[in-house]
């Protein structure tokens, strides 16, 4: 593991991860937890920032829930694995949005660390000063056409 990731993320070293995608700049970790791989998510307006339209482009946990609920998530009480549904953890410091994670069907989450790797991890690995802690959970319904593409 890169020493820069350990820092910012001690639990790395405690709980472990595994690599899952080299580093790559063309997503984040919101497009990643929606399930894309084509651009970067993030509410700032900027040429090379995609945001759902009608969703207000501000950092807040209202405008990450719509632009969630705009791909068919909507918020939920756990993490817990459900049959038939994908979940999408977010993390916040401060009351403001940093990271999302997404739920592998055998219970672990993934999350790309910046402009850095892909990670399959539990939710604490990434909780801290940097990304703070997650503060909500939301599902869809797991569709055969998604069932297919995982």
């Amino acid at each position: 593991m890169k020493p820069y990731l350990t820092k910012a993320f001690p639990n790395l070293e405690t709980e472990g991860c595994h690599e899952t995608s080299p580093a790559s700049e063309k997503y984040n970790c919101i497009a990643w937890a929606a399930g894309q791989q084509n651009q970067w998510w993030w509410p700032y307006q900027h040429p090379a920032y995609f945001w759902p339209e009608g969703v207000n482009r501000v950092v807040t946990l209202d405008a990450f829930f719509q632009a969630f609920a705009s791909i068919g998530y909507h918020q939920c009480e756990t993490g817990n694995l459900e049959v038939g549904f994908e979940k999408v953890a977010i993390y916040a410091l401060d009351g403001e949005p940093t990271h999302a994670a997404r739920q592998l069907s055998d219970g672990t989450w993934t999350s790309k660390l910046g402009k850095d790797i892909d990670i399959s991890h539990t939710l604490p690995v990434l909780e801290g000063s940097t990304y703070g802690q997650v503060v909500a959970y939301l599902k869809r319904a797991l569709g055969a056409d998604q069932a297919e593409s995982k």
